[in-house]
């Protein structure tokens, strides 16, 4: 089936397949600065054209589809809304910082196999540029015969102030299994109580706070009445590996891959975090067994 990737008018990326599109990719989101605007997919489809993310929910208009983030950097909210505090709870400060795009560096691979390196800023709220961030966006699998498509996902995080950058959650600010941040992706409300599983049999909202090399979330969705698995992986490279998930199916779908779940973590000034995730969005329902044939495939 043919594809193509598409440079929009407004400065978005299109990926199609056949007559479908798989992702959106916007890069001059135009939400507000209380929402921490940030690069992100959405739309993101399964090949049969289900939509399984969501975007400015009215009960967190921060959640923008699949985005990386962070909560609490060191007193910055990258995440949007607003921040949890010890013995206080959340309050809305003028703390809300962006991460912005700047520039496409590469545009590589081929048309069905795309590889895209984008030059991104991690703005503070006082307009100091905090992070300099190159991102990686790769097409790395599409399977029409099986129904599934997957992305491997890079981030490198360079720390360009002067002073150690500590990423935190508001579980270490002191709300217990609140420890989201990272990649973060918020589904469809028609996945509301969808199933939760992971690595090694763990299965339903108990995965919260565990590790595991990956999680799986199963949903279904209105009209078409279709049933959709999305698939996160974790990598070896990546620090504290396999990291905790934040993951609910109530009041809402989401996942976070969270490297800072309920432990600080340091960047020292001048050095580079590097993070790399695969997300499968797939038809139907995959069991542990599926998954972990998938993630084969994908990383040999």
């Amino acid at each position: 089936m043919q594809a193509s990737l598409t440079r929009l008018e407004d400065g978005d990326l299109e990926y199609r397949c056949g007559n479908t599109a798989l992702f959106r990719y916007v890069t001059a989101p135009p939400e507000p600065l209380m929402e921490s605007p940030k690069s992100h997919f959405h739309p993101l489809r399964t090949l049969a054209g289900d939509v399984v993310t969501i975007h400015r929910p009215w009960d967190h208009a921060w959640h923008h589809g699949l985005s990386m983030t962070a909560s609490q950097l060191s007193g910055q909210n990258f995440w949007g809304g607003p921040t949890y505090l010890r013995d206080r709870g959340y309050a809305q400060l003028d703390n809300n910082g962006s991460i912005l795009h700047r520039d496409w560096e590469e545009q590589a691979g081929t048309p069905e196999r795309p590889v895209l390196r984008e030059r991104l800023e991690w703005v503070a709220s006082t307009g100091s540029v905090w992070i300099d961030e190159l991102r990686t966006i790769a097409v790395t699998e599409v399977d029409i015969n099986e129904g599934w498509w997957a992305l491997r996902l890079g981030f490198s995080l360079r720390n360009v102030t002067d002073s150690t950058l500590t990423f935190g959650s508001p579980t270490t600010a002191g709300r217990p299994a609140a420890g989201y941040g990272g990649l973060f992706w918020r589904g469809p409300r028609s996945f509301l109580g969808g199933h939760i599983r992971a690595e090694g049999g763990l299965d339903g909202p108990d995965v919260m706070g565990r590790r595991a090399r990956w999680l799986a979330f199963t949903g279904h969705h209105d009209e078409t009445m279709g049933v959709s698995t999305l698939v996160f992986a974790d990598t070896p490279s990546n620090p504290r590996y396999p990291n905790k998930w934040f993951v609910r199916n109530q009041p809402y779908a989401c996942a976070s891959c969270a490297f800072m779940f309920d432990e600080e973590y340091d960047l020292a000034a001048g050095v580079e975090l590097r993070l790399e995730y695969d997300v499968i969005i797939a038809a139907g329902e995959w069991e542990g067994d599926a998954v972990e044939s998938g993630l084969g495939r994908l990383r040999g």
